[in-house]
C-alpha cells in the first residue's frame, strides 16, 4: 500500500534539484506511489492537542525550473500521515526545537524521521562529544579565558558557532592571529550560545568526507573539497564534491556509533570525518545523497524508504 507522506522543509520553490537531498527523497517516495504532502515549519500548529500543518499536496518532475506542481493549501492533521520527514535547515535555534516538541507529539504513531525527541537531544556539535577518541582535542565554552588556554595548549584551531549549519561562521585562527577577541565578541553580540573551537586538522586541505548512514549502516561518502585558500569544505560554501571510498578508520567510526543512531531512532544521518577524526554527527537535514549516485554509489534515498517501509508494514 502507498504511504501518506508529508515533508517539513523550506520553500520547495527555492531547491536546486541537481544537488537537493529533499527532493531527492522525496522524488524516490513518489516513485514507489507514496503521496506526498508539503508544508513549512511556520505554517505548523497545536490547536487543541492536534498537530496540523497549512500545506499543500505535491507532485514532482526532474526539470530543472519546473520541478513541481502543488494542489490547493489545505489544513492537514499530521497524526493521519504514515510519515514525516523532517528536513528544513539549521540554525538549530528555538524555532528548530519548537518544532521537534510539537512533532514529538505524533511520533511513533507517525513515523517522524528523524525521531524528533532525538533531533532535539543530539545538537550535531555536541552529540559527536559522547564518544571518546573520535574527535579532534575540542572546546564548547562562552569563557574568553578558557579559548586562549585552548589555543595555548594546540595553536592553530577552527572557531563555529555551536549551533550553526552549512559551515556558517566557520573561522580558522592560527596561533598569532589578533582577530580572536573581534570573533568572541561578534558571536556574543548574535547569541548567548557558546562557540566550539577546535584543533585545526591539516587533513581537510584533501577534503571533509561525508559519510550518510541509514538506520544506523553506512551507505557511501562522498569527499567535499575546500576551495583553493578556503578551510570550509561544505557545498554550500563553495566546496566540490568528489567520489570517495570507506576507509577502515571510517568503518570503525560508523561501527562505534552505530547503535546509539539506531537506539535513538535517527534513520538518516550525516557524519562528517577529516582525516582520522569524526567532527560532526548531523542529524536535522543530512545532505549529500545526490553526489553520492552521482559518483556512481549507492542510491541513500531507496536505502532510507526500503526502512521507512518496512518500519511501517509495507513489504
Amino acid at each position: 500500500m502507498p504511504l501518506q507522506v508529508a515533508v517539513q522543509m523550506d520553500p520547495i520553490e527555492r531547491v536546486n534539484i541537481e544537488t537537493d537531498t529533499t527532493f531527492f527523497l522525496m522524488l524516490e517516495a513518489q516513485t514507489r506511489g507514496h503521496g506526498l504532502f508539503v508544508y513549512e515549519p511556520s505554517r505548523l500548529a497545536l490547536d487543541d492537542g492536534r498537530v496540523l500543518a497549512r500545506g499543500r499536496p505535491l507532485n514532482l518532475r526532474a526539470v530543472k525550473g519546473d520541478h513541481h506542481s502543488v494542489g490547493e493549501w489545505t489544513v492537514r492533521d499530521l497524526s493521519e500521515f504514515d510519515a514525516v520527514l523532517m528536513r528544513q535547515d539549521p540554525p538549530f535555534d528555538m524555532a528548530y526545537l519548537t518544532a521537534t516538541y510539537l512533532l514529538e507529539k505524533i511520533h511513533p504513531a507517525t513515523l517522524v524521521v528523524n525521531n524528533p525527541a532525538e533531533v532535539r537531544n543530539a545538537p550535531e556539535k555536541l552529540f559527536v562529544t559522547g564518544f571518546p577518541g573520535l574527535q579532534p582535542p575540542t572546546l564548547i565554552t562562552s569563557d574568553p579565558e578558557a579559548i586562549y588556554e585552548f589555543r595555548a595548549r594546540h595553536g592553530d584551531m577552527v572557531l563555529k558557532p555551536l549551533y550553526g549549519g552549512a559551515g556558517s561562521g566557520v573561522a580558522r585562527l592560527k596561533p598569532d592571529d589578533p582577530n580572536l577577541d573581534a570573533l568572541l565578541e561578534l558571536h556574543a553580540m548574535i547569541g548567548r550560545e557558546p562557540v566550539v573551537a577546535q584543533k585545526f586538522i591539516p587533513a581537510v586541505a584533501k577534503g571533509d568526507k561525508r559519510i550518510l548512514l541509514v538506520d544506523g549502516e553506512p551507505i557511501g561518502a562522498v569527499n567535499r573539497v575546500p576551495a583553493a585558500g578556503q578551510v570550509r569544505s561544505n557545498l554550500a560554501r563553495g566546496g566540490r564534491a568528489e567520489p570517495a571510498e570507506l576507509t577502515v578508520r571510517d568503518l570503525e567510526i560508523c561501527q562505534t556509533i552505530s547503535l546509539e543512531l539506531k537506539d535513538r531512532g535517527l534513520l538518516f544521518v550525516g557524519i562528517d570525518v577529516i582525516g582520522d577524526y569524526l567532527t560532526e554527527i548531523n542529524v536535522t537535514s543530512p545532505t549529500g545523497a545526490q553526489q553520492l549516485k552521482r559518483f556512481g554509489g549507492a542510491d541513500a534515498a531507496a536505502a532510507l524508504w526500503d526502512r521507512i517501509e518496512a518500519i511501517r508494514g509495507i513489504v
